[in-house]
C-alpha cells in the first residue's frame, strides 16, 4: 500500500511537468471562438448621443446664465429680493409697488418722516372680516366718490383722547367745541336739530330759514334771542303771535313805537280833512285785543262799538 501510493506521487509530479513544459514551449491550445460580437454604439446611434449630450450642456450652460443674470438683476440678497426685504418684523418695500391681485396684511406702515401713498386707476377698497370671513366694514375710495360701511364710523382727535365725529344708524355726534357752515346757502336740515348755541361768524347775519314750513325753537327753560350790537327783526306774511300761558309779555324800552297801522285802523267821528291834520292819537284796545287809533281830544275817544273792533 506504501509503494502504490508512491507511485501515484510520482505519475502527479511527472504529469504537472509536462504541463509546465508544455505551456512553456507554446504548444498548449487555447479554445478558439469562430463568432465575435462588437460592444458599444457605433454608427449614427454614436453621433446622436453625440449631439443629446452636446444640447444638455449648452441648456445647462444658458440656464446658468439665465440663472445668474436673473438674480443681478432682481438684487436677490439674503434679506430678501431688491425692494422687498423679510426680516423678523414683516415686509419691507422700499421704492412705488404694485399688486395685482388682491393684498392681505395686518398693518401697513410708511417710512418714518415719509407718507405713504396708496395709489389706483379705480378705486381703492379696504375691507375689514371676522373670523368667520364675514364682511364687517369696507371703505372705497374712488374717483367721484369716499364711501365707508361700517356699523359706526368714528373720527378721533390726534391724540386719540376725543371723539370729533361719529356716524351710526341712529345719530351723528360731533365732538368739536364749533361746527362751522361755510356754504353759501347754509346748512340744510331735513329734521330737528338740537343744540345749545347759534352763534354767526364775525360780520356775518346769522338767519334762521324755514322756506315752506314752519319755525319752531323749543327749549324747556326759555329761548333767548340777542343782538349785542344790533337790531332783532322779525318779519311774517301773516299773524306774529307772542304768547305766554302762564306768565307776561314784558317790553322793556327807552322808546316802544307801533308803526303805521292800517287806514282802516284809525277810528275818527270828524271828516277825513279834520284826521288828516291830526297829529296826536290814542292807542285804544277792542274786547277781543285788537288795538287801534283814535284822534285824540279833550275826553277819551276810545268806543267799544266802534266799527274797528266789530271788523274781523
Amino acid at each position: 500500500m506504501d509503494e502504490s501510493t508512491s507511485l501515484d506521487i510520482e505519475a502527479l509530479k511527472m504529469n504537472e511537468e509536462q504541463y509546465v513544459l508544455e505551456a512553456q514551449s507554446g504548444h498548449l491550445q487555447q479554445p478558439r471562438c469562430d463568432a465575435v460580437y462588437p460592444v458599444g454604439l457605433y454608427g449614427w446611434r454614436k453621433r446622436f448621443l453625440y449631439y443629446f449630450l452636446s444640447l444638455l450642456l449648452v441648456i445647462m450652460i444658458v440656464n446658468l446664465a439665465l440663472t445668474v443674470w436673473i438674480v443681478k438683476v432682481m438684487n436677490f440678497t439674503v434679506d430678501g429680493m431688491g425692494n422687498l426685504q423679510v426680516n423678523g418684523e414683516g415686509i419691507r418695500l422700499e421704492g412705488i409697488s404694485e399688486f395685482l391681485l388682491p393684498l392681505y396684511v395686518k398693518e401697513i406702515q410708511s417710512r418714518r418722516a415719509s407718507p405713504l401713498v396708496v395709489r389706483s386707476d379705480r378705486n381703492v377698497t379696504v375691507n375689514a372680516r371676522n373670523d368667520q370671513g364675514q364682511l364687517t366694514g369696507q371703505l372705497t375710495v374712488g374717483p367721484d366718490s369716499v364711501e365707508a360701511q361700517c356699523q359706526r364710523f368714528e373720527v378721533w382727535s390726534r391724540d386719540g383722547g376725543k371723539v370729533l365725529f361719529s356716524v351710526d344708524e341712529k345719530k351723528i355726534s360731533v365732538g368739536t367745541d364749533t361746527v362751522r357752515v361755510t356754504g353759501s346757502d347754509g346748512g340744510v336740515f331735513g329734521h330737528s336739530v338740537e343744540t345749545p348755541h347759534i352763534q354767526a361768524d364775525a360780520s356775518q347775519d346769522l338767519k334762521l330759514e324755514s322756506p315752506t314750513r314752519t319755525l319752531t325753537m323749543e327749549a324747556p327753560r326759555g329761548v333767548e334771542v340777542t343782538a349785542a350790537r344790533g337790531k332783532l327783526k322779525a318779519t311774517c306774511r301773516k299773524d306774529l303771535e307772542l304768547q305766554s300761558t302762564e306768565g307776561e309779555i314784558f317790553l322793556d324800552a327807552n322808546t316802544i313805537r307801533l308803526g303805521s297801522f292800517l287806514p282802516l285802523g284809525v277810528y275818527s267821528p270828524s271828516s277825513d280833512a279834520a284826521s288828516q291834520k291830526q297829529t296826536v292819537y290814542e292807542l285804544c284796545i277792542c274786547p277781543n285785543g285788537k288795538l287801534y287809533l283814535s284822534p285824540a281830544g279833550s275826553s277819551s275817544s276810545c268806543y267799544s262799538t266802534s266799527n274797528v273792533c266789530l271788523w274781523n
